[in-house]
Order: C-alpha cells, then sequence, then structure tokens
C-alpha cells in the first residue's frame, strides 16, 4: 500500500504530530516553504540597520549571511533542544525581531554599530536573567486570553503582507502599481488553487508552488537583476566581531533591555500559539527553554554584530495552513538557513524573490494565524462570565497602533517604543482585563492537551466526487430494496 506524506518512518518516535518524521524529500520541501516564506522578515533588519549605520552594499550582504548562519543555528536548537534548558521542541523559526528595529536604528546613527552590539549582548543577558520566572506567568494565559493573543498576532501583521503587496515599501513612488497588485493576486490565486485541488505533497507545498511561480511570472515582465548574485562570494564564514567591536554605553544598553520585555512577551505568544495549533500543551518549562534559545542566540548575536532574535508568526502561521506540524521539518529549515549563510550566493539569489509576490502568500499565511486565534476563541465559554468584554478590549486595544500608527506620537520617546508594539499592548491588556473582570480561574481541564488544529481537508473536487458516488450508490440500494419487495408483492 502506498505511504501517505504523513506516514511515521521510525516508531520509536513520539505519536504526537509534532514529533512525526516525514521521508526526507518532503521534509526537505516543507523546509524549504519555512524558509522562503521567512526568508524577507529575516535579512529586513540587518539591511535596514546596515544601511543606517553607513555599511557598503558587499558588507550588508556578508551581515546578512552571518545572520542566517546563526538564524538555522537558534531554529535548529529551538526545534531540537539541547539538554534541560535550551530548546521548546516546537516547529518554531527563530529570526531577528522587527521589535527593536527603531531602537537600534537610533543607537546605530547616534552611537554607531558597535554600540548596537554591545546593547545587543546585555539584552540577551537580560533574556537569560528573565526567563525562568516569567515563563512562570503561564497560569495567567487562559484560552480566553491566548485565543485574544493570537488572533491580535494574525491582525498586526497583516500590514506587513499589504506593504509586500504594494511593493515592498510605502515610501516608493510607484507604490501600488497596477503590476504588483496583479502578480500578488495572481499568486494567491495559485497558492489556493493547488490548497483546493491538489493532493499530498503538492498540496502542502502549495505556497512554495506559488512563490516560484510568481517569481518565472514576474520575470517575463520585469526581469530580474541577477547582478547581486553575481558580484558576491561563494563561501562565506561568519566572523567573530568582524565590522566593530562591542561598545558598552548606559542608555542604548537601557532602552534595549526595556524593549526585551516586548520581545519576550511576543516570543512567548508565538510558543503558545505554536503549541495549540500542533495540539501541545505548552508550560513554564517549555517557555523557559524557548526563551532562553532566544536569549543566547542574542548574546552570541552580538558578538558577530547582529541583532535580538525572537520567534517568526508568519511561520506559525504556515504551519496552520499546510498541516504539516512536525518539528524535524523547521530542525530542516534551521540546516537549510545554515548553508545558505555559507554559501552566500544561495542567499542572494533568494533576495530576487519579488516583495508582492512574497504578498501574495502572505496574505492567506498571515490569515491563518487569525484562524487558529478564532478557533481557539471558539472554545471559550462565554456565558455568566466576562470573557466576551477582555476579548473586546484585548482586539480593541491592541490593534489601536497599526490601525491609527500616530496615535502615541505626543508620548516620551522611550514609552513610544512600548506603545507602538500593539501585541505588547493587547497581551498586557488581556492579562489585565482578564485579572480584574474575570479574577484567576483554575478550570479542570487546564492539564488537558490542546485539541490540535485540523488537518486540511484533502481535494475539494475528489470530496464532492466520494459524495457524489455515495449518494449514487445509496439511491442504486434504495432502487434495489423498493424492486425487492414489489416483486414480493
Amino acid at each position: 500500500m502506498k505511504k501517505s506524506a504523513r506516514t511515521v518512518l521510525s516508531p520509536q518516535i513520539s505519536s504526537s504530530p509534532v514529533d512525526e518524521v516525514l521521508p526526507i524529500g518532503q521534509m526537505f520541501l516543507y523546509g524549504l516553504q519555512h524558509v522562503l516564506v521567512m526568508y524577507a522578515g529575516a535579512v529586513a533588519v540587518p539591511l535596514v540597520i546596515g544601511s543606517a549605520v553607513g555599511l557598503p552594499e558587499q558588507h550588508i550582504i556578508l551581515l546578512i549571511s552571518t545572520d542566517l548562519f546563526i538564524c538555522g543555528v537558534a531554529t535548529l536548537v529551538q526545534s531540537m533542544g539541547i539538554g534541560r534548558w535550551l530548546g521548546c521542541k516546537l516547529p518554531l523559526i527563530q529570526g531577528c525581531t522587527f521589535a527593536a528595529l527603531i531602537p537600534m536604528v537610533l543607537i546605530g546613527k547616534e552611537y554607531g554599530l558597535g554600540a548596537i552590539s554591545g546593547a545587543v549582548i546585555v539584552a540577551g543577558v537580560f533574556i537569560l536573567f528573565c526567563a525562568p520566572w516569567i515563563s512562570r506567568l503561564i497560569r495567567f494565559f487562559p484560552k480566553v486570553v491566548m485565543g485574544s493573543i493570537v488572533t491580535l498576532i494574525g491582525m498586526s501583521i497583516m500590514p506587513v503582507a499589504g506593504v509586500w503587496v504594494g511593493g515592498g515599501s510605502s515610501d516608493m513612488s510607484d507604490f501600488g502599481n497596477l503590476l504588483s497588485l496583479l502578480m500578488a493576486a495572481i499568486t494567491l490565486v495559485i497558492i489556493l488553487n493547488l490548497y483546493t485541488f491538489a493532493t499530498g505533497m503538492i498540496k502542502n507545498i502549495a505556497v512554495l508552488i506559488g512563490l516560484i511561480t510568481g517569481t518565472v511570472i514576474w520575470n517575463f515582465f520585469i526581469p530580474l537583476n541577477f547582478n547581486l548574485v553575481y558580484s558576491t562570494s561563494w563561501f562565506h564564514l561568519p566572523q567573530f566581531m568582524h565590522f566593530a567591536r562591542p561598545e558598552f554605553h548606559l542608555l542604548p544598553v537601557a532602552l534595549l533591555s526595556m524593549v526585551m520585555v516586548v520581545v519576550m512577551v511576543e516570543t512567548m505568544s508565538s510558543l503558545m500559539a505554536t503549541g495549540d495549533i500542533v495540539g501541545k500543551s505548552v508550560d513554564a518549562v517549555m517557555l523557559r527553554n524557548g526563551l532562553n534559545t532566544c536569549g543566547l542566540a542574542t548574546v552570541i548575536c552580538g558578538f558577530f554584530n547582529l541583532f535580538p532574535y525572537s520567534a517568526f508568526a508568519q511561520n506559525v502561521g504556515l504551519i496552520g495552513l499546510t498541516g504539516v506540524r512536525s518539528r524535524f521539518v523547521v530542525s530542516l529549515s534551521g540546516i537549510i538557513l545554515m548553508l545558505m549563510g555559507i554559501f552566500a550566493k544561495m542567499a542572494a539569489l533568494v533576495v530576487l524573490i519579488p516583495k508582492p509576490v512574497l504578498g501574495g502568500a502572505g496574505i492567506v499565511m498571515f490569515g491563518m494565524v487569525v484562524v487558529s486565534g478564532i478557533r481557539t476563541l471558539g472554545q471559550v465559554d462565554y456565558r455568566n462570565n466576562n470573557n466576551g468584554l477582555v476579548v473586546a478590549l484585548t482586539l480593541g486595544l491592541g490593534m489601536m497602533p497599526v490601525l491609527v500608527p500616530g496615535l502615541f506620537t505626543q508620548y516620551p520617546p522611550m514609552l513610544q517604543l512600548f506603545m507602538h508594539s500593539g501585541i505588547t499592548i493587547g497581551t498586557l491588556v488581556a492579562i489585565v482585563a482578564n485579572l480584574t473582570l474575570n479574577g484567576i480561574v483554575h478550570p479542570k481541564a487546564a492539564k488537558e492537551l490542546p485539541v490540535p488544529d485540523p488537518l486540511p481537508p484533502s481535494s475539494a473536487a475528489r470530496n464532492v466526487a466520494v459524495r457524489t458516488v455515495r449518494m449514487w450508490l445509496l439511491l442504486r440500494k434504495v432502487q434495489k430494496e423498493q424492486q425487492q419487495l414489489k416483486n414480493r408483492g
């Protein structure tokens, strides 16, 4: 009998979907799909900061290559786990966080790249120090809080997909041009058709096929520029303090350490969202190990002139979309990222994927994060309690910085760093509102494993055909029984 795409090859591994081992070929394609989904976000932070501090283009490429390599190592550690203190053993991709982008640009322009590196090292130590006790806050995350936060994460990152659809930057003179919108729509239609009518592995790599096909079609309208690929060296190893030596200044260190509170909250939210999707209960130990991995990766990055790390929410949406929950798939993504970091031409090649093509894929992926949150909220009891108000306050206040970006511009710059993140506001509001309106509730079901997101359905066309055949067989059976009764009569 032909084995399906979800056949477990190693019976010794736990039967949990998150521990499933798939054939290596399938895992490579699924892993590559994760890499392509997160690549634009992974390179954006070093690209922006490298430009802000005045690094030449070739140095920025080397910075990106180093970032990809360490990103791959952190992803491998996070998904596989090392000992009792590192790795949450969930399918989480690690990458440079956007939460610290603006503070690091300000630090870089004022003090230089060395000050950023020094602040990053201290920020990583700060995460390691806080992880053991902040991870115990899990009791403040019942389903109403977790579902609200996950829904908010998906809604908050949706504008990223919108910017990609328009061409990559709202500052562009031709932002939102017809070709960009058309290519985003074509990519989205390709993914939806594959997801709806294809089966097996083709269905699960719908995003990967959509990205490749969209890029090929884009090349017919606007030829891709391969000059960057030609000018990039084949081989590059991360170099210790290659661009600057770490410098430690009080204000940058304090500023970035405060921002790490935001990063830890976002990382814990992504951990719980992933656990809910794959059907694995996330406890305080897993949260601590996940934060420890982010903290250690951040400390190491500081010595390589890189930036703080966190979990990528867009890949959480990809897991919900494809239904492939294996952490070993993401481990292979980490290996691919490491190879891309070593072979710099590979990294330069992926940069060629047009932003509108990424945007078309991002719409459905980020939307799946929202769906996961809504599904969790659907399991919440809203009778004789104030859970409805908790959800309303979380989404209403958490979306304010996204819907009205200039709302908090009158606040002091230090406070704006926190108010700028809707996820941080929403998380704090969800916890405080739940404690204030509902109090601490200890449901009996708290120790039960979360129900995993259902696997994506098989081909819609095939389902219709199966139903039609079943109805026809049932009709034939009824006709035969009627004929037999008539003959007996």
